[in-house]
């Protein structure tokens, strides 16, 4: 029987073959669409779950007040915990970011290390390929490689014993390999090539003393049976008995208690959590927020159920086609239930050869998909059981949607009635009238969207930043060589060259350059007994110049002046208003005990240091030896350039020859910042396309369905004289009010929606009428191109053909 049905469900398909074909298609991009985002959504929700420990790790931060966090952590803080909080604590271990030189021989390597606490390989579930995971770190001079660091630079030899040197602080220091770990996976956190022991790190002797010095994060493994709470509560006399001196100076300040009364606690972020944190967390996965890939999972969700409705429409529209069939089918003695099961067997075939067709679509596409959203999805998701069993529910639900209904409606008709041939199929429709305005409404819902966050995303782009970002070139120094020495050789060498205006260093880079890397330094010091907290950025010579910052008072550094790269400061707008001086020039900051005061030589007009997510705030800059150049920027001339790229990549090359040139224009480097807004833009572009078309497919199938219920209504019209436009506008009118309803129930949920969204930036665009007008317009042409077809169609049919039989 099974075998029988099978065969008579290949055959009808076979003779409908456009309507399969149109099923076939919408169906195919449907799920394509859905398995795309699926896992563009998985590769962001299973972020950091592989850990064994997972449950019970977390990352400790400091929140202060009710908004201001801080995962920064000063050096003694790690043991002074493990003391109090003994028996609370599993392990714990401190994180920081170490640099990336590294010399085997007469090689160097441009590498991720981190140096950690021993604990480390105790807490997280990265294995150990090589060597114990409790004593590969017991001496200070060890160090363990990742398996893809021991393959680049050991080859297949062992490399457990062998001795690599690290560039620390301008000085190579020796390590002896003492293990090969797993490398971090993709959906990793915490990502490295090589661990070496934390007090190993350069400043640590200068700073394991020093509470007011943050510069590394601290991880912890609470004990199962204390729970987060538990944990955080037990952390309040810790804070109150160790973070004395930054509770005074929130209480000097008028800082404002959190919602447990504290002006400053010590908190946890699971580590699980991270990734989805843009405050605290993120490590280095690209944070994201938690809402993203549920969007991507409600966009699917959208798609889908637009090829549900349009799957439901075109078998209904193909029932009565097939109508005299369930008749004689019913007289011979057939049963409901096999009806419904014949039907609904059509869908499925029709369903898993989409699925396939998808399949093939997903594998061809997955790599576009990675660079469009920027994701790390990959198709080996596919064989988690999680996954195969998600997959394997969605498809049958699916299935029983989109074949249920039709199979269903198709065996309720009337059996007399349809042998007389007297089948309709409703004119009210009310089912078919409200799965079109479902579709129409979600396909406005994201033409708005889209057309609000392309809004959003122009305006970051084209808004003044108050610095010239056009021409300049900037230049990652990397850490095979001394930054400020390569900066002026690299200076010297450009000097004869026409087309460079100028060059300078800085300590950070503006949005995000080739290398990926951003940095902030934020320093606080005591100002007229107040706390007053200021971006830090060192800089070069001829800064000013090459970015065309303006100079509202005083002067630029200049090479006339010793004390310039000493105790000379220039400060911006914000900043001069924190200080409270009405004449900032002159002013003197005791930024730190012992050292000489700084002298603001300068007040400069604020201009955007930062994303346009965030106000702009107190800016110094500096020229202070103490801090190092991590970035050359060059201004050249804007014509010939390619030409000016090739001489700045051959002068590099010669400064820095074991550092690879990633030079990139500040203005692409500052649009990489609103990558995740471009993100989202995209995702909207593309869901909306595959929703219009496929909701286009769905009224082109309505229309038919009704033109052939009409045809004798429209035959009798005509020969009373109506004319072609009369009655296409007669035919059109009605698709026309559900198409209207769809854009009045999607115009106000994509408002709240986009105006939610734009809360999180500091300069943003204002939602105007007309953005959902134009959404709803196009909607509209699109629904009248759709339908006109057919309305012309059968308003140009001869009444005399329609009219002659019934």
């Amino acid at each position: 029987m099974l075998l029988n049905y099978t065969k008579i469900a290949l055959r009808n398909l076979w003779k409908h073959k456009t309507f399969a074909l149109v099923n076939v298609i919408g169906m195919s991009v449907a799920f394509a669409s859905c398995l795309l985002l699926f896992l563009a959504a998985w590769s962001h929700l299973t972020f950091d779950n592989f850990h064994t420990n997972g449950k019970q790790l977390f990352m400790v931060y400091e929140q202060s007040g009710p908004t201001n966090k801080s995962a920064t952590m000063p050096a003694p803080l790690a043991p002074s915990l493990r003391k109090e909080l003994l028996p609370e604590i599993a392990h714990i271990t401190r994180v920081v970011d170490g640099g990336g030189a590294v010399r085997y021989g007469d090689q160097e390597f441009d590498k991720s290390v981190r140096f950690v606490d021993p604990d480390f390989f105790e807490m997280f579930s990265f294995p150990m390929r090589k060597g114990n995971s409790l004593t590969v770190l017991n001496s200070l001079s060890n160090i363990v490689i990742s398996e893809k660091t021991a393959q680049s630079i050991f080859g297949t030899a062992d490399p457990v014993g062998k001795t690599l040197s690290l560039r620390l602080n301008e000085t190579w220091k020796p390590f002896v390999v003492s293990g090969v770990i797993a490398d971090a996976p993709t959906n990793s956190s915490l990502k490295f090539d090589l661990l070496a022991r934390f007090e190993a790190y350069p400043e640590y002797q200068q700073n394991k003393d020093q509470w007011d010095n943050r510069f590394h994060s601290v991880f912890v493994q609470v004990d199962p049976k204390i729970s987060e709470a538990t944990f955080e509560q037990r952390l309040r006399p810790f804070v109150t008995k160790y973070l004395a001196n930054s509770i005074l100076n929130l209480k000097r300040d008028g800082g404002q208690p959190d919602e447990n009364g504290d002006l400053t606690s010590l908190r946890l972020l699971p580590m699980t959590d991270m990734h989805f944190d843009t405050e605290v967390g993120g490590g280095n996965g690209s944070p994201v927020k938690r809402s993203y890939p549920i969007l991507l999972l409600v966009v699917a969700g959208f798609i889908v159920l637009i090829a549900c409705i349009n799957f439901i429409n075109l078998s209904t529209a193909r029932s009565m086609t097939r109508s005299r069939e369930v008749g004689m089918r019913k007289v011979l003695g057939a049963l409901k239930q096999q009806l419904v099961f014949q039907f609904w067997g059509e869908a499925f075939i029709l369903c898993l050869i989409s699925l396939v067709l998808g399949g093939l679509l997903v594998t061809a596409l997955v790599a576009e998909l990675n660079s469009i959203l920027r994701t790390k999805a990959s198709l080996s998701s596919l064989a988690d059981p999680t996954v195969i069993v998600s997959m394997l529910m969605a498809f049958l639900v699916i299935t029983f949607v989109a074949g249920g209904y039709p199979a269903l409606f198709v065996t309720r008709l009337n059996t007399i009635q349809i042998l007389k041939g007297k089948v309709s199929l409703g004119k009210t429709g009310a089912v078919r009238n409200t799965l079109l305005i479902v579709q129409f409404a979600i396909a406005t819902f994201l033409m708005a969207c889209t057309l609000i966050a392309w809004q959003q995303v122009n305006f970051l782009r084209t808004m003044p930043l108050g610095f010239n970002e056009n021409q300049v070139v900037s230049i990652p120094i990397g850490s095979s060589v001394n930054g400020r020495q390569a900066l002026n050789l690299f200076r010297d060498k450009l000097a004869q060259q026409p087309r460079v205006l100028s060059v300078t260093g800085a300590y950070k880079n503006f949005g995000r350059g080739l290398d990926g890397s951003t940095v902030t330094s934020i320093v606080g010091f005591d100002h007229k007994n107040r706390t007053i907290r200021s971006h830090w950025q060192p800089v070069d010579y001829d800064y000013l110049k090459t970015l065309d910052i303006k100079l509202l008072a005083g002067r630029d550094f200049s090479r006339q002046y010793a004390t310039d790269t000493t105790t000379s400061v220039i400060i911006n707008e914000t900043m001069a208003k924190e200080l409270g001086e009405k004449n900032p020039v002159g002013t003197l900051l005791n930024v730190s005990d012992g050292e000489p005061p700084l002298v603001v030589i300068g007040v400069v007009k604020d201009y955007h240091h930062e994303s346009l997510k965030k106000t702009v705030q107190p800016n110094t800059l500096l020229m202070s030896h103490d801090w190092p150049i991590g970035y050359v920027l060059v201004k050249i001339a804007p014509d010939n350039v390619p030409a000016t790229m090739a001489v700045l990549k051959k002068a590099w090359e010669e400064v820095a020859p074991k550092s690879e040139f990633e030079g990139s224009f500040l203005d692409e480097n500052t649009d990489r910042q609103y990558q995740s807004e471009e993100q989202m833009a995209k995702l909207f572009i593309t869901a909306a396309g595959v929703a219009i078309v496929l909701s286009c497919m769905g009224l082109f199938a309505i229309a038919i369905m009704i033109m052939a219920q009409r045809i004798k209504e429209i035959g009798v019209r005509k020969v009373l004289g109506a004319s072609v436009t009369s009655i296409v506008i007669l035919l059109s009118k009605d698709f026309l009010k559900l198409v209207l309803i769809g854009i009045v129930i999607a115009s106000p949920l994509a408002w709240w929606l986009m105006s939610q969204w734009l809360k999180e930036y500091a300069f943003k665009i204002e939602l105007a009428w007309w953005m959902f007008a134009v959404a709803g317009l196009l909607a509209i042409l699109i629904a009248l191109v759709t339908v006109s077809f057919q309305s012309i169609k059968a308003a140009l049919t001869n009444p005399v053909s329609s009219l002659r039989s019934e």
